[in-house]
């Protein structure tokens, strides 16, 4: 197993074992950031794979498989996957972090958690995110997801029956489908991950200054709902004929999507995926932001986009009919707008208000600043997730149990 540089916190008095397969995903700076405001526990990452994505500098890593894989080694690997178990060397290595408790991120990755959370004989939390409890049970049994994952469904139910299993949802819309699913109610609650408003704060430019900005940040993937923002500009530049959308984000639709734009006359930038700096920077020019987010035909959907906190905690007035999102960090008229999914007419309306009324940007924008302060500062709200830490790293009893579930 290899082990990266690190940067020790001497201060914690408990570890956990963050487990994500890849470490980490461009999009999951939110595991990065939640494990890095951790205070009373110290965070070790443990992952299969380095994307070398995120720079991972300032936390523990614990990379599984070797670089190098030799051919006995790619041979255990294969046989504890048959057979659902964890290289011993894996396992000898684990225990010296003297660990009281997993955490792993979406319920997916919990299928492979589970083997060493069974090997160290340590309880697991999982955290829901969105697409791992929003697709529909057949589309993952159809092999959609690859043929590992055919099983998923069943086998998460079947994790959350036992006693050293717990659940965090990352919004209400979450857990209440994740209950929906069949996940008892009282082994699931809500932590809001949140983000550091020190990091993300108001322009210099007033937002009542600024250029007709609308500014979209998200993968370009149904879920995302970009086709929709795209067609609501057409209308939107009716009444504002100098409006123009930034879009910052990838993915499988963007060719479709510049296309659309391009044939429906409609001015925007695709400026792809951006780094940190370039986003905090187009957030600073945007007049609007907006996340038109939709539940995708699998039934995937939002789960508590970071964008919109992003966009909040930076002044930035947000119009969006994000799952989870609704009613939750947006609330309508005061932290931002909101609009029925796909509803293209209503959606032109919100974001033509906030283009054209210098006092309804500047309120929404001061009211979402100090929402975000006060309900999803990341330091805050982390103090809460220890919390959760220590009352599932009691669930010591555990069970004997079947190898495969």
């Amino acid at each position: 197993m290899d082990r990266l540089p690190n940067h020790e916190t001497g201060a914690a008095t408990q570890t956990v074992l963050i487990y994500r397969n890849e470490l980490l995903a461009a999009s999951e700076t939110f595991i990065r950031d939640q494990a890095l405001a951790l205070r009373d526990w110290r965070p070790v990452l443990v992952g299969r794979k380095l994307l070398n994505q995120l720079p991972l500098d300032d936390l523990n890593v614990r990379c599984l498989t070797p670089h190098a894989l030799t051919l006995s080694n790619r041979l255990l690997w294969r046989a504890s996957s048959m057979f659902d178990t964890v290289p011993p060397n894996v396992k000898a290595a684990l225990r010296k972090e003297r660990a009281s408790l997993i955490h792993v991120h979406f319920g997916t990755d919990a299928l492979d958690a589970w083997p060493l959370a069974r090997a160290l004989n340590l309880p697991l939390l999982i955290t829901l995110h969105g697409f791992d409890i929003n697709v529909h049970r057949d589309w993952w049994e159809a092999g959609n997801a690859g043929s590992h994952l055919r099983s998923y469904p069943r086998r998460l139910l079947q994790l959350a029956q036992l006693p050293q299993i717990s659940f965090v949802a990352v919004s209400e819309a979450i857990r209440n489908r994740a209950i929906e699913s069949g996940i008892p109610p009282g082994k699931v609650e809500v932590k809001y991950i949140g983000i550091d408003p020190r990091k993300f704060t108001p322009g210099s430019l007033a937002v009542a200054d600024r250029a007709p900005r609308v500014l979209f940040v998200g993968r370009l993937v149904e879920k995302k709902g970009c086709l929709y923002l795209i067609d609501a500009m057409v209308h939107v530049r009716k009444n504002v004929p100098d409006a123009r959308l930034i879009v910052i984000g990838d993915g499988p639709l963007r060719q479709h999507l510049e296309h659309h734009a391009r044939e429906v006359g409609i001015e925007a930038d695709f400026l792809g995926v951006q780094p940190h700096a370039e986003v905090k920077r187009q957030l600073e020019l945007a007049r609007v932001f907006c996340l038109p987010s939709v539940t995708a035909s699998n039934g995937d959907a939002e789960g508590l986009p970071i964008s919109i906190l992003e966009a909040q905690a930076s002044g930035v007035p947000v119009v969006t009919s994000a799952n989870g999102a609704v009613g939750e960090a947006v609330k309508e008229g005061h932290t931002g707008l909101l609009f029925p999914e796909r509803d293209v007419v209503t959606l032109a309306t919100k974001l033509t208000a906030l283009l054209s009324d210098d006092a309804l940007a500047s309120k929404v924008a001061a009211q979402s600043v100090a929402q975000i302060a006060k309900s999803f500062d990341i330091a805050d709200l982390t103090r809460s997730l220890e919390d959760a830490y220590g009352v599932a790293a009691r669930r010591t009893n555990l069970i004997p149990l079947e190898r495969h579930l």
